[in-house]
């Protein structure tokens, strides 16, 4: 896969996606990063640790997050992008579901568009995608967790982001999918999901596992959202052995290590 001026292989190696909220209320780090000096020393931490990509984000997407508008989005995220691109050669994802915000993005530098409605909320998102030549993350979700035959239905979904991504011209080797734990999803859903992901390699695309401190780990284990490492690293593990081509997560060093780890057994 590519992304800005950088080739992943994706069938060999699990690549680090660090996650970058300049919002006031991500459910994780909601205001730690939101200042541009926090966020560029936080990239720069990020960087330091082994991340391979940096995605950042100016709309919490946590359940029952306030809509941002579009103005506002944009004055999160653009001098950010514009500051990192500055500084640092790191392929950089705009985690936006606004097309507009989207076009901005790739203008500012953005190397990718992370949609977490796969091109489906948003009509203008896929021609804006194709004509900025950049990557992009399509992501299942939906307004409801009524599902018949959960999994093959996620899939079909997926289907039919990559059939809109196809149709506006977006490349092949410039597309990944997210079955997206945590989203439209009970809390059974979630943990199939991360059980089955070797079930999306049918599609063709290489896949994201976006787990990081979220509620199924929580739920799990029964604890607050800053002692949720332990539980995102054990799908970090699950996740390379069974073929994930990127995980998105916040803690870049712990994670490098226990996909260092699980590779070098699933390679044995």
């Amino acid at each position: 896969m590519i992304i800005g001026n950088r080739e992943f292989d994706t069938e060999n190696h699990t690549y680090v996606m660090g996650i970058l909220n300049v919002t006031p209320d991500s459910f994780s780090d909601g205001g730690r990063w939101d200042r541009l000096d926090a966020a560029l020393f936080h990239t720069e931490e990020m960087i330091a640790q082994g991340a391979d990509i940096i995605d950042i984000g100016g709309e919490s997407t946590r359940p029952g997050h306030v809509p941002v508008r579009m103005e506002e989005e944009m004055e999160r995220v653009l001098p950010v992008i514009e500051k990192i691109k500055e500084r640092f050669d790191v392929p950089l994802s705009l985690d936006t579901a606004k097309s507009q915000v989207a076009e901005a993005g790739i203008e500012a530098g953005a190397d990718m568009i992370n949609d977490i409605w796969g091109l489906k909320k948003d009509p203008d998102m896929a021609r804006v995608i194709a004509e900025g030549k950049v990557a992009c993350c399509l992501m299942h979700n939906k307004d409801s967790t009524r599902y018949g035959d959960f999994l093959r239905e996620v899939q079909a979904e997926l289907k039919e982001s990559l059939a809109l991504a196809c149709k506006a011209g977006i490349g092949g080797e410039r597309i990944c999918i997210d079955p997206g734990v945590g989203f439209g999803k009970t809390y059974e859903h979630n943990l199939l999901l991360v059980k089955k992901l070797e079930l999306f390699h049918n599609l063709e695309c290489p896949i994201l596992l976006g787990t990081s401190r979220k509620s199924v780990i929580g739920l799990t284990l029964d604890l607050p959202v800053e002692e949720r490492l332990e539980g995102t690293l054990a799908t970090t593990v699950i996740g390379v052995m069974k073929g994930a081509a990127f995980v998105r997560v916040h803690d870049i060093a712990a994670n490098i290590r226990a996909i260092r780890m699980a590779e070098a057994i699933r390679n044995a």
